[in-house]
């Protein structure tokens, strides 16, 4: 007869398996040799202290973490505990650092975790946009000079002594003179009266109308000049031209064509008086031959043409103390300049 599985009052219970625990902070077993007191006093220092180990505060080296990632640092640090003998061995050790308490760990104090972390990088200020100041932009239009009055000193020409120059009661000794040997020539004149202009500077005291340069060669169209300019130019067209026109064309010398004689103006392009308005310079435009070939001065004449004026103007050169011609310059370019300059020893201006 089988006996019923009543389990006997003195054998002791088979011991149950240990259970799982559940994660931290749920449910604690309790030791036998753990008296009530000690599980109270254990609980309650469980929840002052903290339930991870605390961890180190970083170097000022290193760059701050966020509040989650030094969460998970934390708890990556925890030792992990799988069964109740390990969380038992942990509440041993806590209750023997209670009863021989150690030099307290250091925790951050209040104070040091309420202060702002330090940024990664120092912050960098905003730039300021590259405007340029208002005072700094160029005008949009350039500012227009003050215009010169019409009176302006710098607009009168520089004083000629020859400006004051004005015809005396009687006619001076040398002016005589100069009309005699004019007659010996064979020139032909008359008196004109006595030109000036105050304002410019031009003045021509006694002044002479040539009708022709000897008695053979002609001046037109009518011709204003002072007696010795005159007295040079029918010399010139006597001594120079005449020979010239025999020598290279075989005829001889009939007129010249003059543009221009006094006409009072300044030099072209500057406040310098010209000599044409003292009635001391003559312009040639051309020459006309007894067999009436007409020679015209210019910058590319036919070769003997070329040849007679070349030998006319070098020969100028003297007589006359400047003379200008094609080439000298644009204004100079259809006629002979001549002129009675005064220079510094005689000398003379010849292009």
């Amino acid at each position: 007869m089988e006996q019923p599985l009543t389990p006997r009052a003195d054998q002791p219970l088979a011991p149950r398996a240990r259970q799982r625990l559940k994660s931290r902070g749920k449910r604690h077993i309790t030791p036998d040799h753990i008296t009530p007191d000690k599980a109270q006093r254990k609980t309650q220092d469980r929840q002052a202290s903290p339930a991870d180990v605390p961890v180190p505060e970083p170097r000022p080296a290193d760059a701050p973490k966020t509040d989650a990632a030094t969460t998970e640092e934390q708890k990556a640090d925890v030792p992990k505990t799988a069964g109740a003998a390990g969380r038992f061995n942990e509440d041993k050790s806590r209750q023997e650092k209670q009863a021989h308490p150690g030099p307290p760990a250091s925790e951050p104090s209040a104070d040091t975790e309420n202060e702002p972390e330090p940024p990664a990088e120092v912050p960098v200020p905003t730039q300021r946009p590259d405007t340029a100041e208002p005072g700094a932009q160029p005008p949009d239009v350039a500012p227009t000079p003050p215009e010169k009055p019409a009176d302006a000193g710098d607009e009168k020409m520089l004083p000629d002594p020859r400006s004051a120059d004005l015809p005396d009661a009687k006619m001076p000794a040398e002016e005589v003179a100069c009309r005699e040997r004019l007659k010996a020539l064979g020139v032909e004149f008359e008196e004109h009266k006595a030109e000036s202009n105050p304002e410019i500077g031009c003045s021509i005291p006694y002044p002479l109308v040539l009708k022709s340069l000897g008695k053979s060669i002609a001046i037109a169209p009518s011709t204003e000049l002072n007696c010795p300019m005159a007295e040079a130019a029918a010399r010139f067209a006597a001594e120079v031209v005449q020979p010239a026109a025999k020598a290279e064309f075989g005829a001889d010398l009939k007129s010249i064509s003059q543009a221009s004689a006094f006409v009072c103006r300044p030099r072209n392009g500057t406040r310098k008086l010209s000599e044409h308005a003292f009635g001391n310079a003559l312009d040639i435009a051309s020459f006309t031959l007894s067999d009436g070939k007409k020679i015209e001065v210019g910058p590319a004449p036919p070769e003997k043409d070329a040849k007679f004026l070349d030998a006319v103007r070098k020969a100028a050169c003297g007589p006359f103390k400047t003379v200008l011609g094609p080439g000298a310059d644009a204004d100079h370019a259809l006629h002979f300049h001549l002129d009675l300059e005064p220079r510094r020893h005689g000398g003379t201006f010849c292009q």
